[in-house]
């Protein structure tokens, strides 16, 4: 992975994590995504004018590939938004980042990725960093627990964000990796705007969308440019690393979110969690070797 890759990736894992803050310390969740990816978008649409060039057309493959994307990062938020619910940041945050197990995987059958042992050996410390993470004390019948705990709603909805966030980033590896990655986020960010405005016609959601924006107007508006750098600093780290590398190591977001919840939202902290973290620093400290 290049130099450029790693810090872009970093930087994403920096604004992912701190938008997640604002999802976290928001309302009505739901709602609340939809006004940040309008912020974004609205942003990106305003930035887009000073590029220089054209929009480059996009094929129906491309549109495809961006519906789809878009797609899964809806339901992800979604999913997420309902983990939040249930869950601290420090919890719920770190369960649903579970698609590193799934993406190198996906990076070998469709990809052609290949690992080194370094690399694969610090994808492993990542993965346990993660798991850990979450443990209250180190025992057998602790680390067993969230395998009984798998039936509970915000246990339930952080696994699954983070499966549909694997199947995700193999749509937008192959979408970056066939056009260009500055106009394949504003696509995917249309979409996801669309798909999200569908959902809030609803009768269910009358009347919450402007009550979101009265409670969390200045959250609302610091949230577009944080989304904006996470999507395109990720997307353009994505064109240039494998996506089985990519994804474990913008997990830094993970001790940027444990650091927030702790620092910000006044949650537990103790060993484990040091432990954790310092394994999954120790995890991307391979994956940049590798």
């Amino acid at each position: 992975m290049s130099n450029t890759a790693f810090f872009l990736i970093l930087f994403s894992a920096l604004m992912h994590a701190l938008w997640n803050l604002l999802v976290k310390r928001s309302g009505d969740k739901t709602v609340f995504i939809w006004w940040m990816f309008l912020s974004s978008g609205l942003l990106f649409s305003l930035a887009l004018l000073f590029v220089p060039g054209d929009f480059p057309r996009p094929d129906l493959s491309i549109l495809l590939l961006a519906a789809a994307g878009g797609l899964c990062f809806v339901l992800y938020h979604l999913f997420n938004g309902r983990a939040y619910r249930d869950g601290d940041l420090s919890l719920a945050y770190p369960l649903a980042q579970t698609s590193m197990v799934y993406v190198p995987l996906w990076g070998i059958l469709f990809f052609g990725e290949r690992l080194t042992l370094v690399g694969a050996c610090g994808i492993a410390l990542v993965v346990a960093g993660a798991y850990c993470i979450q443990l209250r004390r180190l025992s057998l019948d602790e680390i067993l627990r969230p395998f009984r705990s798998l039936g509970e709603p915000g246990v339930a909805a952080a696994l699954m964000a983070g499966f549909i966030y694997s199947v995700g980033a193999v749509i937008d590896k192959t979408g970056v990796m066939r056009y260009s990655p500055l106009y394949f986020t504003y696509l995917l960010v249309f979409f996801m705007m669309l798909i999200m405005t569908a959902n809030l016609m609803r009768s269910r959601y009358r009347g919450r969308v402007r009550a979101e924006w009265q409670r969390s107007r200045n959250l609302i508006l610091i949230s577009g440019p944080v989304m904006m750098g996470s999507f395109i600093a990720f997307r353009y780290g994505l064109q240039m690393a494998p996506v089985s590398y990519a994804v474990p190591t913008r997990q830094v977001s993970l001790l940027i979110g444990v650091l927030i919840g702790i620092i910000f939202l006044g949650e537990r902290f103790g060993r484990i969690r040091i432990l954790s973290a310092l394994t999954i620093l120790g995890g991307v400290f391979l994956i940049r070797m590798g």
